[in-house]
């Protein structure tokens, strides 16, 4: 028995026909499945949790959606070590897929899910912030400032729904950004990673922990970052003029943004950051909140996959 949970709504309803793929491959395999369909925000968390809870030793569990039904899934499960997950991604960024190297092409990505004998294990990131009852798990991504007030932008933006219907919905996220570069306020903050001392940064921009290397519909934040590494990548904007900022936005969509001296990169397994006013938090482009203070974990080997990862 594989169980799905479909999200028809992602990518502004595109998915009704990789659901309807999907469904046609497992027919014709003769596979036993269930589906429960998304309703509303935070039902993929719920489903999770329940199917998660079911008796047995294993569930064999697929997401059909995009990178926030996925994010809503991974908070949901209740036990990581009887539960595999899969992805069938249907969403505008599908950065978690991509970042796992797993196929755009719906019958691809369920074929090789429902043959692959090997599995593999990746690590997932949690964060836990002000007001939180229990850390929040990420595949991909979790930040603070601009990465994550554009998300909270592109929930509502009309321009996404627009361009998602011509398969440009990435657009939305280099869009948003350049607009909320400008119109944003920088904020001071202290960072501290794995129980060091802690260091100061003024007018910080943003600051994303990493486990895959691109968010944001493919932006290489951190290009070096492995989900299998044992460790999260920060990567942190600071100290730059909007300008400035501006023209360096090209080097960051290139992965080159180590080289200048306003992005701080730097691998680690646990970051506490302190800000002096509250920002916009998101977890895989899930808006979580206005928070000062942020603790970022790594958590090796948290999530088994329905089909090993291949270079």
């Amino acid at each position: 028995m594989i169980y799905f949970i479909v999200n028809l709504k992602s990518k502004t309803g595109v998915s009704a026909d990789t659901w309807n793929t999907v469904k046609g491959v497992m027919r014709e395999e003769g596979i036993t499945y269930r589906a429960f369909q998304t309703r509303y925000p935070g039902h993929a968390m719920a489903l999770a949790e329940k199917i998660s809870s079911l008796p047995g030793k294993e569930i064999q569990l697929v997401v059909v959606g995009g990178d926030g039904t996925v994010n809503e899934v991974l908070s949901g499960i209740t036990d990581f070590s009887k539960v595999s997950l899969g992805i069938v991604p249907s969403g505008s960024g599908n950065d978690f897929a991509g970042g796992l190297g797993i196929s755009k092409d719906p019958e691809v990505a369920i074929r090789r899910i429902i043959s692959d004998r090997e599995r593999s294990v990746i690590d997932l990131g949690s964060v836990t912030y002000d007001g939180a009852t229990r850390p929040r798990y990420f595949g991909i991504s979790s930040g603070v400032g601009l990465d994550a007030i554009v998300c909270k932008k592109a929930l509502h933006s009309k321009q996404k729904a627009f361009l998602n219907r011509f398969g440009l919905g990435k657009l939305t996220y280099l869009l948003l950004t350049v607009e909320t570069l400008f119109s944003m306020r920088t904020v001071r903050g202290r960072v501290s990673f794995d129980g060091e001392k802690s260091k100061r940064f003024d007018k910080l921009i943003f600051a994303a922990a990493m486990n895959l290397p691109s968010e944001g519909g493919g932006v290489p934040m951190a290009p070096d970052a492995n989900p299998q590494d044992g460790h999260l990548t920060l990567c942190l904007a600071h100290d730059v003029s909007r300008f400035a900022a501006f023209f360096a936005l090209p080097w960051l969509v290139l992965g080159k943004h180590d080289r200048l001296k306003c992005f701080y990169l730097r691998d680690f397994g646990s970051c506490l950051i302190r800000l002096e006013k509250p920002v916009t938090l998101h977890g895989d482009g899930e808006v979580l909140g206005e928070v000062k203070e942020i603790l970022f974990e790594i958590h090796k080997g948290k999530l088994q996959l329905l089909h090993e990862i291949r270079a």
